[in-house]
């Protein structure tokens, strides 16, 4: 048997490779067995319904039959889109959005988006900045309606990536009642849900869920690409009640399988519960709160405005004072000389964020390389009046940095 390690702590910095090597290789030494596809297929699918059943806390077992695999959530998406909608349909999103998506969708049944455009002022009835809410879907879909667009769906991401917003029961319940009085299909992401870091937030699945308005319609992905850290694994699962679409995405298998090998990685690791719970995400999640941490005390202490929620690998940074003019070709460059000086961001307009200056910063890392922000200041970007950027920076070292170029643009003496 594997001897797990008896505290977080001992968990090597590459935990989820390690792991497989030991899943793929045996403990033993010898190589996992040789099993017919087909066998390795039901065991995954089962084992993935008994996972989801644990993580989601779904109220009953969720059935394998339910479950599709494919290589990844990207394929999924892809999939889903095609199997959906006809050639020149609509998904609903709302925005900013993780923009990869847009390709996604659109890849096989040319499949558009229609932007959900939320707003970082706090107005009305909202209680946070970019909050959702059933009136800015209800605007979306009329104004799509009138342009004669046909939409057919909402894709709604849980943990929200770039906002690391998560929806309460409550809201889930609503979006859901909205999506069933239009007719429209559901397509949940919630592929950070295994990474929300913060003891005080709570995850809600869609699939926890006690009675689903319409279950035929709502379709829910989740991949270990980020939760595990395995996107060069490929794998990413599909849980729908409805059979016609579970049928028709499988049917897309021949382009988007799974090897036999990683069938039975992903299955032999997806029910070591014990390693799961006991070492991996105890390790991870620390990890990821320190490196939360670090970065938003370093946030706070420049006066960048950003949004704190305590899940995903990211924060949505607030960089609209250190653009001349609000428009999306400041926005560039601004992002450009952070890009010049190896600082790698990426910009709202990537997201289809309708305010400029808004920023997704990726603080998933070791601590020690985040400090790399305190090395001596780059006079690189002066004050953040205009003129903003400066018209020749100095060389830099071998790892660029955020913070330092942000101190300056506050500092006149770095002008």
């Amino acid at each position: 048997m594997y001897s797990h390690p008896s505290q977080p702590k001992n968990c090597p910095d590459n935990v989820s490779s390690v792991r497989l090597r030991e899943l793929a290789i045996g403990p033993s030494g010898k190589h996992c067995p040789s099993v017919c596809l087909s066998c390795i297929v039901s065991s995954l699918r089962e084992e993935v319904a008994k996972f989801l059943s644990f993580y989601c806390k779904s109220p009953a077992p969720l059935k394998p039959e339910n479950v599709v695999v494919l290589n990844g959530c990207a394929s999924l998406f892809s999939a889903l889109a095609t199997v959906l909608c006809e050639a020149g349909d609509a998904l609903l999103i709302p925005t900013p959005y993780y923009g990869a998506i847009t390709q996604h969708v659109c890849l096989y049944g040319n499949v558009r988006l229609v932007s959900v455009y939320l707003d970082s002022e706090v107005t009305g009835q909202d209680t946070r900045p970019f909050q959702l809410t059933v009136e800015k879907l209800e605007m979306a879909l009329q104004g799509a309606n009138s342009e004669g667009v046909k939409v057919r769906g909402l894709i709604l991401i849980n943990p929200q990536n770039p906002l690391g917003d998560i929806y309460s029961p409550r809201e889930l319940q609503e979006f859901l009642g909205f999506a069933k009085r239009h007719e429209l299909h559901v397509i949940m992401d919630e592929v950070y849900m295994l990474s929300v870091f913060e003891d005080s937030i709570k995850y809600h699945s869609v699939l926890s869920l006690e009675g689903l308005p319409d279950p035929q319609r709502t379709h829910v992905m989740w991949a270990t690409s980020k939760d595990f850290g395995m996107s060069g694994m490929r794998f990413g699962t599909l849980y729908t009640e409805n059979q016609h679409v579970a049928t028709a995405v499988a049917s897309l298998c021949r382009y988007h399988s799974l090897s036999g090998l990683v069938q039975y990685q992903m299955a032999q690791l997806l029910q070591d519960y014990d390693w799961i719970n006991h070492v991996y995400l105890p390790a991870n999640h620390a990890r990821l709160k320190a490196a939360h941490t670090y970065v938003s005390e370093e946030l706070r202490v420049l006066g960048i405005p950003f949004l704190s929620r305590g899940a995903g690998f990211f924060i949505w940074i607030d960089l609209r004072k250190y653009l001349r003019k609000s428009t999306y070709e400041e926005e560039m460059l601004l992002w450009r000389r952070f890009l010049d000086n190896k600082v790698l961001l990426s910009f709202g307009k990537a997201f289809e964020c309708k305010e400029p200056g808004w920023f997704r910063v990726i603080f998933s890392d070791k601590v020690h390389r985040l400090r790399l922000g305190e090395q001596p200041p780059l006079h690189c970007i002066p004050q953040a009046t205009p003129p903003l950027l400066a018209p020749t920076c100095p060389p830099i070292s071998a790892h660029g940095s955020l913070f330092p170029l942000l101190r300056d643009a506050e500092d006149p003496a770095g002008a």
